[in-house]
């Protein structure tokens, strides 16, 4: 039987793409030691490595397809196929930043102001690059870990570091002085593998999924019952992706409505339906929208 050698991406971004992979319809089980985990596909093999080496893992085979940042794709210059972008990480549905911060009393304002200086971080690669292109010399250092207190504690300059608000690096002290990329996770395939048919279909078939399940994070499902002499009204204030769904109650005068709308929209809407005569409201979850 055929198989698709998928890489899991290991540290923060594990427990959230187990979770994705969930609810698009797979189970990933794993312990802390286990590095092959098992998933309900017989036509899928798991593997997990660091997100910042899956790429390389991809580029070469080892791995036909896998889940890793776009930030770590350019570090590793890595020749692979972007199959689809999913903005998810371990926080949040936004893409992840890689700024340029120093401390908040330092003279630095730009780029030109580092001429000459020392910076840390674990992107080294992107950051000499960067700064090259430029035409600005800085020393770039590796940074094992800690790299916001390097900074403070007046080992560098400068830092070269991910964050998603600034809220961390600002409680730290830290000034952000520019940012350098936006990244987010990314479905990568091995070039080979996506030449073959059957692993490419395999590979559509996952994004698909994932995609779709990231799509209904930020939506819900709601159904009402609306008299049919106030439908006009309900449906006139109703956002969907497509027109609302309606259907005739059995031996009634009413209506029932169904709409897919954003979350955050629901506060807001409620209320307004219930004063334009919706009744028996009901707000559902949604794990996929395709």
């Amino acid at each position: 039987m055929k198989q698709l050698i998928l890489g899991i991406p290991k540290g923060s971004l594990q427990e959230a793409t187990i979770a994705l992979f969930l609810k698009s319809g797979w189970k990933i089980s794993l312990t802390n030691r286990n590095y092959f985990p098992e998933i309900n596909d017989p036509e899928i093999q798991c593997s997990i490595c660091r997100a910042q080496e899956m790429s390389r893992y991809v580029e070469n085979g080892t791995f036909d397809v896998g889940l890793t940042g776009k930030d770590w794709i350019m570090e590793n210059d890595s020749d692979v196929h972007v199959v689809a972008d999913l903005i998810y990480s371990k926080v949040s549905q936004r893409p992840a930043r890689w700024v340029l911060a120093v401390p908040y009393d330092s003279p630095v304002q730009d780029l030109q102001d580092l001429q000459g200086k020392k910076i840390a971080t674990e992107l080294v690669n992107f950051t000499r690059r960067y700064f090259a292109q430029a035409g600005v010399d800085v020393k770039v250092e590796f940074s094992w870990g800690a790299t916001e207190a390097k900074v403070i504690a007046g080992l560098c300059d400068a830092i070269v570091e991910v964050t998603e608000t600034g809220a961390t690096m600002r409680a730290n002290g830290l000034r952000i002085v520019k940012e350098l990329m936006q990244s987010n996770t990314q479905l990568i395939a091995n070039k080979q593998a996506w030449a073959d048919p059957w692993k490419r279909e395999k590979i559509e078939q996952i994004a698909l999924l994932l995609q779709a399940a990231l799509r209904a994070e930020d939506l819900v499902g709601l159904k009402m019952n609306v008299p049919k002499g106030k439908l006009n009204d309900v449906i006139e204030i109703l956002p969907s992706l497509t027109s609302p769904t309606t259907a005739h109650l059995y031996q009634s005068d009413w209506v029932s409505v169904e709409v897919v709308v954003s979350k955050h929209m629901v506060r807001e809407l409620v209320p307004q339906l219930i004063k334009r005569g919706a009744e028996g409201i009901i707000e559902y979850s949604l794990n996929k929208v395709i």
